[in-house]
């Protein structure tokens, strides 16, 4: 039976209350586990994928958006920063992917995935040797036009498409992962737009997001190794994993008690307002 709405609302609200106030407790301890054996580890850094893994799991999208527009207030490396985004973006999308295998189209998924072969290598050599401020302002300008895209949106479906198209937007969104971890985009606007339900467009855009998060982190190794005279993988990055996956878990949580128009709303005026803080 359906608790009325004045009754329904505080307890959701207390339920958010408290899983917020025990992820935090987690998250620190952790932190201090992680620095007693020797890691650098902070908490601030692991408590923003929290949260943005937590948010990004109650609106459905935007974890590396979220997560990129606030580390890049505490860590002064793009590339470590795309880093970090992209490996909690594959383990997130990774679960994403496992629950929705019987809903991924292959065949209508393979263009997106060629353009974004193609695309993701001049994504990851333009943040290589792009400045830092420069790194700022791409990312701010991506959230800044995904956001107001999304809270402005007409419903809006287009006829002309073709396998040349997806193709390109596959690049697009391959260059677009390469350079700020944040390959969705294009994708899932195109998909959007196609007029497609939604376990046919996540069929699409999950998988492709999945798949240029690995080739993304696989070629900044590579060019890494390649340029830095023997420097390893960033393998401190996979210290943001468990974190990245528990905000998933609670943000299923809090997604199952609260009005995904509401919190989807919220989530898009957050990204609004980190983009345009970016770019100021």
């Amino acid at each position: 039976m359906e608790l009325p709405v004045h009754l329904a609302y505080p307890r959701t609200m207390l339920a958010a209350a408290a899983i917020a106030l025990a992820s935090t407790t987690l998250v620190t301890v952790y932190a201090l586990m992680l620095s007693r054996a020797g890691m650098s580890a902070t908490a601030a850094p692991l408590l923003v994928v929290l949260l943005a893994s937590t948010l990004s799991s109650i609106a459905g999208f935007a974890f590396s958006a979220i997560c990129g527009a606030m580390l890049l207030q505490l860590i002064n490396d793009p590339v470590r920063v795309v880093e970090i985004m992209m490996v909690c973006s594959i383990a997130i999308q990774s679960l994403s992917v496992a629950v929705l295998r019987r809903d991924i189209d292959w065949r209508r998924l393979a263009p997106f995935l060629a353009g974004g072969a193609v695309g993701v290598p001049f994504g990851v050599e333009l943040l290589l040797h792009l400045g830092h401020g420069g790194f700022r302002q791409v990312i701010g300008g991506l959230l800044t036009i995904y956001a107001a895209y999304v809270l402005l949106k007409r419903p809006l479906t287009v006829a002309v498409h073709g396998t040349a198209i997806d193709v390109g937007v596959g690049f697009l969104g391959g260059i677009t992962g390469g350079l700020a971890g944040f390959p969705g985009a294009a994708v899932t606007i195109w998909c959007g737009m196609r007029g497609w339900d939604k376990q046919r467009q996540r069929g699409i855009y999950q998988p492709f997001i999945l798949i240029m998060q690995v080739l993304g982190v696989v070629l900044i190794e590579v060019i890494r190794m390649s340029s830095a005279r023997g420097q390893g993988p960033g393998l401190p990055s996979l210290q943001f994993v468990p974190v990245a996956l528990l905000g998933t878990w609670f943000g299923l949580a809090i997604f199952r008690r609260l009005s995904d128009r509401v919190f989807t709303c919220a989530v898009n005026l957050l990204l609004l307002a980190s983009g345009i803080g970016l770019l100021i």
